[in-house]
């Protein structure tokens, strides 16, 4: 059986590959060439990673594709009190090209202490790079990570490479001996109602907020039960299950309600979170700046405050001795209190940052250029085009909710014309309600932005439902009816000819550049259309209409004639039109 993400797989490969599960290698090479070639053509062939777990005899124990992950290697789940390497080698494909190792292949080298992790690189068909991972040293608790190479292929070390496993094999076991090693990420199960393509999402979401994915659990529902959301004899399924694995915590797919999540960590006896719990976390790692980590705070609050009730019917009350004796207030009450206090000082902090970021919002209105936000689904690639189209350098990471706070660039658009360039915070499905409220003021860049560049990733198998989110999520934000360009991007990792929606779309890549002067020229096209210099004559007796160029224009030169004020302004249709209405033109 492959496991993974096979999905969309022609059966024929799926059967090639069953094939070459049952092949054994060459012991005595590092990585053969054979399966080399295999892994290059079928790693082309379905533009996804190919994860072959070898044995040191040679033997193939799994094949997996998709994302790196545990899942379905229970031979590897139920190992226990590892005091020496695996005796597995893990050589997997990354289809971007990429020969080194993610975090999650870093992660997945640590805590399954496999012999070695070798990455190969793929890109076009042809292998970008090789190289080898071991665990290293053991520094404050933790092995690190050693890599060789990278190195082209037919220059594989392949005796060189085997014998480092030995080496490697001798640092684990001197340092289980100190008692020093702390290398620990929770090992997660995580459980749906709706589809394995939200699953794979949420997977997503647990590596990027450092967990060990060891499985996924679909049950088909149409709708949630209302006591444990799956049922109590699934419930109890997942019990044995996390007990055989030694799941550390379950994470569902959808907002549990207190209740839910009470009852379920009853019945499973393993720590239960949801999405929302998730996401999140995920927010409070990635928040830099002091906005950002209180609107995070914000959300957590607005998101425990329900989660509260029915849990504390049983608690103590307050209190003993003269003086507190009496009904008095339950543990719980307080606990609200607590919380809505936290809720209402938190937003009025909010507020007085909202109204200083309303204040550098007018002033750049007034005297910057055209405000172009870019907004898309999370890990669509924002950051690396904006860094690609303003020559930044703001932080690139391939994960989910890299960028929390807004971060503004000047882009140069040829012809003495420029705009500034938004990037905002990533789209998903299922946005808690908690975050859309709590991010308010830095959605609003996307709300009050002249124009929108929608970046979509078209290599992602879930294309048209993360494109159909963004649009669902502008105009809940009452951003629906702005101007767009829409840039399809990671045009590199898919087949040349294929056809996206929408035809006007302009294929990119912002990684190597393509199609990055034509997104540049419709930029400027559409910028050009928002805004143009117009002249006007405003009799003094129409003050109204210079006050309202000045604050909602750029005003470019005033001439004091004998009756009035001549006036050269770049002003957007919306604007022209309103003054000339004002004027009594037609």
């Amino acid at each position: 059986m492959i496991y993974g993400y096979t999905e969309g797989v022609r059966d024929t490969i799926l059967e090639e590959l069953e094939r070459m599960a049952e092949t054994e290698y060459d012991r005595s090479a590092y990585l053969p060439d054979r399966l080399l070639q295999q892994l290059l053509y079928y790693t082309s062939a379905t533009d996804r990673g190919i994860m072959v777990y070898l044995a040191r005899d040679g033997e193939v124990l799994d094949i997996a594709m998709g994302n790196m992950s545990a899942d379905g290697l229970p031979e590897l789940h139920l190992r226990r009190n590892i005091d020496r390497l695996s005796g597995i080698r893990l050589i997997r494909t990354r289809p971007d090209g990429d020969p080194k190792p993610s975090e999650a292949d870093e992660q997945a080298l640590q805590i399954l202490r496999f012999d070695s992790l070798c990455v190969i690189g793929v890109s076009n068909g042809m292998c970008t790079g090789i190289t080898a991972n071991y665990l290293g040293e053991l520094e404050y608790g933790k092995m690190t990570i050693e890599t060789l190479g990278p190195v082209k292929p037919g220059r594989v070390p392949q005796g060189l490479w085997l014998h480092e496993i030995e080496t490697a094999d001798e640092r684990l076991a001197s340092a289980i001996a100190k008692g020093g090693i702390t290398v620990k990420a929770e090992k997660v199960l995580l459980v749906g109602i709706e589809s394995e393509d939200s699953l794979a999402e949420l997977s997503e979401l647990a590596e990027t907020a450092g967990a060990a994915v060891m499985g996924k659990v679909l049950q088909k529902r149409m709708k949630p039960e209302p006591g444990t959301y799956i049922g109590t004899g699934k419930a109890e399924e997942l019990e044995l299950l996390c007990r055989a694995q030694e799941i550390d915590l379950v994470i569902f797919d959808d907002e549990l309600t207190g209740a839910q999540e009470h009852n379920l960590e009853e019945i499973i006896g393993v720590r239960v979170v949801d999405r929302t719990a998730l996401i999140l976390d995920i927010f409070a790692k990635h928040a830099v700046s002091s906005e950002g980590k209180l609107q995070v705070a914000l959300a957590q609050e607005k998101y425990r405050l329900p989660k509260l009730s029915g849990k504390g019917t049983a608690l103590s009350r307050l209190g003993a001795g003269i003086g507190t004796r009496g009904p008095g207030e339950t543990r719980l009450e307080t606990d609200r209190r607590i919380v809505r206090r936290r809720i209402v000082d938190m937003t009025r902090e909010l507020e007085d940052l909202k109204r200083q970021r309303v204040m550098h919002r007018e002033r750049r209105e007034k005297t910057e250029q055209t405000v172009v936000a870019l907004v898309g689904y999370t890990n669509a690639g924002k950051s690396t085009l904006l860094n690609a189209l303003s020559g930044s350098d703001v932080l690139v990471e391939d994960k989910l909710f890299a960028t929390l706070d807004p971060i503004v660039r000047r882009v140069d658009l040829g012809e003495k014309r420029e705009c500034l360039l938004v990037d905002t915070v990533g789209f998903i499905r299922k946005l808690p309600h908690e975050l859309v409220e709590a991010f308010h003021s830095t959605l609003e860049e996307a709300v009050s932005a002249d124009m929108l560049v929608i970046v979509s990733d078209i290599s992602s198998p879930y294309y048209r439902e993360q494109r159909e989110t963004v649009y669902q999520v502008l105009k809940e934000l009452g951003a629906g009816d702005k101007p767009v360009v829409e840039a399809l991007n990671k045009a590199d990792l898919v087949e040349p000819g294929l056809v996206f929606e929408p035809a006007d779309g302009v294929m990119i890549s912002a990684k190597n550049g393509t199609g990055l002067d034509k997104l540049r020229e419709m930029i400027a096209e559409r910028v050009l259309k928002l805004r143009r210099e117009i002249e006007l004559e405003i009799p003094f007796a129409k003050g109204a209409v210079l006050s309202l160029l000045h604050a909602k224009g750029q005003v470019l030169s005033e001439e004091y004639t004998e009756t009035g004020t001549k006036v050269k302004v770049l002003a957007d249709t919306t604007l022209e039109m309103r003054a000339r209405k004002m004027l009594g033109e037609k």
